[in-house]
Order: C-alpha cells, then structure tokens, then sequence
C-alpha cells in the first residue's frame, strides 16, 4: 500500500512539473484576431494563464471579468495570431 502511494505521489510530481514546463515554454504574450475586432489584440499572459486559455475565454459567450483586449464585449469567432514583431525604429 505505502508503494503504491509513493508512484502516486511520483507521478503527481511529474505531471506537476510537466505543467509548469509546458505553461513556461509558451510565449509571453499571445495574439488573437477576430472580424469584429480593430487590429490584433495583444495579452500579455498571466504565469496561470496559457494562450489557449485565453482564446477560450474569449470565446465563451458567458466570461466576463478580465481585461483581455481592451476589456471587449465581443465572445466568439477569436483565432490564435502570431504576434507581428514592431518594426525597428529609424535613427
């Protein structure tokens, strides 16, 4: 009984660390667009937060509370962008 709880914890450990790899490997922030939105908008995630958490947030028409893209109303019809870099400034 003790082992088997051991390999449980074990593999908790590991998926915990697995997690916390995956959430640190995406970028820093992510891009969407959507038709009905101006522009590409820009989140600038938080360290619980992947891009596909937001995109999903932004696609539930019942989410509200979060700042994402200007605090738009608009839910649904969001896909992932590639954040374009900003172009270098002239001397």
């Amino acid at each position: 009984m003790k082992m088997g709880m051991a390999c449980s914890l074990a593999g908790l450990g590991v998926l915990t660390l697995a997690l916390a790899s995956a959430a640190s490997s995406q970028p820093s922030t992510c891009c969407f667009t959507n038709p009905g939105y101006a522009g590409t908008c820009e989140v600038a995630r938080a360290k619980r937060d992947t891009c596909a958490s937001v995109l999903a947030y932004l696609n539930n028409p019942m989410s509200s509370g979060k700042n994402y893209c200007n605090s738009t109303a608009i839910r649904g019809g969001w896909e992932l962008a590639t954040c374009e870099a900003p172009p270098p400034k002239e001397p």
